[in-house]
């Protein structure tokens, strides 16, 4: 019997301490849930469980010198509380004889729920805190615990046009690679290789249909290795984690860095090869019979090629980081595709091969103006990087300076005035008296010509051509034009019908430095902020444009220049608009702590400005590219089915705002 009491014993104390150990020692343990009620109402719930032997006081106050407890929710939370809290539970009322008064409490749970307005477009991060007073034997104990609630918008509302543009962006994306393809052709590892391989495989095969069957098995398997290479690309990194590459500012360094080693390599500073033993044992494996052999023949010529490839395709993917989950493969298929291509040309007609020429110091040259070119892209990634950051060591004048001087060297180059390690000399005439030949003559005009196009800009020129790759003119020290003279210092001025009152004050001195150049010169009112421009609109009745932009973001500001600029679109957007541009890739302004919340589209607290317009896009508007152009009413509804991206079709443009000023003034009736 002894026994037996000894194991009760044992197993409640046991029981004891193990009900202590999964409250964490903690005499009240806290779970936090939400649960939308309609479109516009969600119920937050806080359940205690309370330990055995602890009693929680509860919400109601009956007199200061009473213990009770309570809830304190943020500032910015106070404007959409409905009600006040709402306690559930067995409560219990006695008149406790330290304090000589009645006290409420709860001894085994309570649940305390508070309703709150939130729509279900919306996401939102409620924060605060419980401050409860509990007893536990003798004594009266104050606690606090803080609380957050991520409320979610309940559905995303698709764009429509979301896949258009992604088609667009595959295209440019695969014609672009192709152009690179058919760049890489005149590299010097490239180029030689032709007449070597079809030749090869021309005398291999016994008749002229199995080396033309060998040739295009040759030219797949090219295809093959660089579309596996996207495929994994596109595995590994996914569609998310390349699109954020693009406005990155660390993977923006990292990008400068790759392009400058890459273009030291091709001004012939050194060579970047893979290891030799990986070309060994493909070579090794070329000897194996049909298509394997073949195969390996082409992986061998890969990384035989790496060094002038390397760089074309470390580019390409660069490119393809600015498309969305195929971009990789879509940019791989068509570098590769365009590298296969002579080879398959060659095969079928052999008597091309004549057509080629030696391969002499000209590929080399070839290779040099490469790598001034990659010179002038590094530069454009370090101001994406020193844009994001505010650094403002690469401002305007800054990088035209650098990209003047690269260019006048590259001219300087073609007329044979500099030599590097590789170069051949000259050609020479008749009279043995070096020469240069009429294709260089031509490329360096060029060059010198886009130098100088360039010097105006140091000065405050708009620079039309190349203002969706130079910095901002915000970013500019020095502005002749008198019209931008007070360009750093005034608010912007009013639009036909703006007052004062109405202007936007709220991030605009931040973001001044920002503005395209299409904003200032024709004194656009724009607004940074969502619900500064929204009441704005209201006032004015006019139509809400959102501007979803970035600092970095090259088709932005392609579209405000060749678009925008047009006098009958800019009469538009002056007179009948009310225009917030929302920028996503500015992460170096902290939002208000009463406006940051949780995400889970992003996966992330919203804690930026840029976190916070990029969550209204993705959440609300269901796209991820810029430029993309929404159109509201003052009660937020859409004036258009679909947003408008980008597109260099001025009437197009000014169809689509003439149909939404038309939508709005219906609706108004």
């Amino acid at each position: 019997m002894k026994y037996f009491l000894l194991a009760c014993l044992l197993t409640g104390f046991l029981q004891c301490v193990c009900a202590r150990q999964l409250h964490n020692g903690e005499p009240v343990q806290f779970s936090f849930s939400n649960q939308r009620l309609s479109k516009d109402e969600v119920l937050l719930t806080v359940k205690a469980v309370i330990q055995p032997g602890v009693k929680l006081y509860a919400l109601d106050k009956v007199s200061e010198d009473v213990p009770y407890s309570s809830f304190l929710f943020d500032t910015a939370a106070h404007t959409l509380l409905k009600g006040t809290v709402a306690e559930s539970g067995k409560l219990h009322e006695e008149k406790d004889s330290v304090l000589n008064s009645v006290v409420k409490y709860f001894a085994d749970s309570v649940t305390w729920v508070q309703k709150i307005r939130v729509l279900a477009s919306d996401s939102l991060l409620v924060k605060g805190s419980i401050n409860y007073m509990y007893k536990e034997a003798d004594e009266y104990k104050p606690a606090e615990k803080p609380f957050r609630f991520f409320i979610q918008p309940q559905t995303i509302e698709m764009a429509s046009s979301g896949s258009a543009l992604a088609d667009k962006s595959l295209w440019w994306i695969f014609f672009s690679a192709f152009a690179g393809g058919l760049l890489a052709l005149l590299t010097p590892c490239v180029y030689s290789m032709i007449p070597i391989t079809v030749s090869f495989f021309t005398k291999r095969s016994k008749t002229r249909a199995q080396g033309i069957r060998n040739s295009l098995y040759y030219s797949s398997s090219i295809i093959l290795i660089f579309t596996l290479l996207g495929f994994l690309i596109t595995l590994i990194f996914g569609p998310a984690a390349l699109n954020n590459l693009s406005t990155n500012w660390i993977a923006n360094l990292v990008f400068f860095a790759v392009f400058v080693l890459f273009g030291i390599s091709f001004l012939g500073a050194f060579e970047i090869n893979l290891p030799s033993s990986w070309s060994s044992t493909a070579d090794t494996r070329a000897g194996t019979s049909n298509f394997l052999g073949i195969f390996f023949m082409a992986l061998t010529l890969v990384i035989v090629s790496f060094s002038c490839t390397g760089p074309i395709i470390g580019n390409l993917l660069v490119l393809a980081a600015k498309g969305n989950f195929y971009g990789p493969l879509v940019g791989m298929f068509g570098f590769s595709l365009a590298l296969a291509l002579p080879f398959a040309l060659f095969a079928l007609f052999p008597s091309m091969l004549n057509v080629l020429g030696k391969a002499g110091g000209w590929l080399n040259s070839v290779k040099v103006t490469l790598g001034f070119l990659e010179l002038a892209l590094a530069l454009k990634f370090l101001s994406n990087a020193d844009l994001a950051r505010g650094w403002r060591l690469l401002d305007r004048e800054v990088f035209l300076s650098l990209w003047i001087v690269l260019f006048v060297l590259l001219g300087i180059y073609l007329l044979g005035k500099i030599k590097f390690h590789h170069d051949d000399d000259l050609p020479k005439n008749d009279f043995g008296l070096p020469y240069t030949s009429v294709t260089r003559l031509l490329l360096a005009i060029t060059s010198f010509a886009f130098a100088v196009y360039m010097m105006p800009g140091l000065w405050g020129a708009p620079l039309k051509g190349i203002s969706a790759f130079v910095p901002p003119m915000g970013t500019q020290d020095f502005n002749a034009s008198a019209a931008t003279a007070s360009y750093n210092t005034a608010l912007p001025a009013a639009n036909p019908g703006q007052t004062e009152e109405d202007r936007p004050v709220k991030y605009v001195q931040q973001m001044k430095i920002y503005e395209p150049e299409v904003v200032t010169k024709y004194g656009m009112v724009v607004y940074y902020d969502y619900d500064e421009a929204l009441a704005a609109a209201k006032k004015l009745q006019k139509p809400l444009m959102l501007d979803f932009t970035g600092i970095n973001c090259v088709n932005c500001r392609s579209m405000e220049a060749q678009v925008w600029s047009d006098p009958q679109v800019m009469k538009r957007l002056k007179e009948n608009f009310v225009i917030v541009s929302l920028y996503v890739d500015v992460h170096s302004i902290d939002l208000p702590h009463n406006e940051q919340h949780y995400s889970n589209y992003l996966k992330k607290d919203i804690e930026t400005m840029g976190d916070k317009n990029t969550d209204l896009q993705v959440s609300k508007y269901g796209a991820n590219t810029q430029p993309y152009y929404f159109f509201l009413d003052g009660n937020e509804q859409r004036l258009a089915p679909e947003g408008y991206g980008y597109d260099s079709d001025v009437q197009k443009f000014i169809a689509h705002l003439d149909n939404v000023s038309k939508n709005y003034m219906q609706q108004k009736q």
